[in-house]
């Protein structure tokens, strides 16, 4: 078995962010029609995914189960998006993420597994049972919230504007809504301030 090797937190936001930002920067600087745009930010993304794995396994010794389901499903839609010559698949991949996300932690709930406590005990040190029941609650509210809105951006909006709301929408959400959890697990034995970026759930 191997054995996890420590990471630096440079290491794990560029590999949870690295890929999503190589999607952004080729969509922004290709001057090429809408599809033809959509297709090739899609293969950079696709590329700069696996880069992301491989480096992932050989600097720390493991994937993440979020960045490895994360990259399996780019990879999935990515390529019935480029197969299909069809951006709705992209953009539909994250409301899977966020559903698949939200389906296992309500499941978690249900069950009294702590599966949001295994992925992210190391941002939270110091929280309590309740605390974490608390949390994986939230998450997972938040996770079906993120799902159902990224439904109705990209059913009601242009892909530069869909585009726009995962840069400017999305990550800031996610990293806001888990700061605003804060106080209340202060309440429930955490022990430190707030968690950094590369501690919260990857992009989507």
């Amino acid at each position: 078995m191997t054995t996890p090797k420590s990471s630096s937190p440079g290491l794990r936001m560029a590999l949870d962010y690295g890929p999503l930002l190589v999607f952004f920067a080729v969509n922004f600087l290709a001057r090429m029609e809408t599809i033809e745009r959509v297709i090739v930010a899609t293969l950079a993304f696709m590329i700069a995914t696996v880069i992301a794995l491989v480096v992932s396994k050989l600097k720390t010794g493991t994937i993440s189960p979020m960045l490895l389901l994360t990259g399996v499903l780019v990879l999935i839609f990515g390529g019935l998006t480029a197969w299909f010559h069809d951006q709705r698949f992209i953009q539909m991949k994250p409301t899977f993420v966020y559903g698949i996300f939200a389906v296992a932690l309500f499941f978690g709930l249900a069950t009294g597994r702590p599966l949001l406590q295994q992925l992210l005990e190391s941002a939270y040190p110091g929280l309590n049972a309740e605390g974490w029941r608390k949390l994986t609650r939230n998450f997972a509210i938040f996770f079906v919230g993120m799902a159902l809105l990224n439904e109705a951006v990209w059913r009601t909006q242009s892909w530069d504007f869909w585009v726009g709301f995962k840069l400017w929408g999305a990550i800031p959400l996610t990293v806001l809504f888990s700061l605003a959890n804060i106080p209340m697990l202060m309440r429930h034995g955490l022990t430190t301030g707030e968690p950094t970026p590369e501690e919260l759930p990857p992009p989507q």
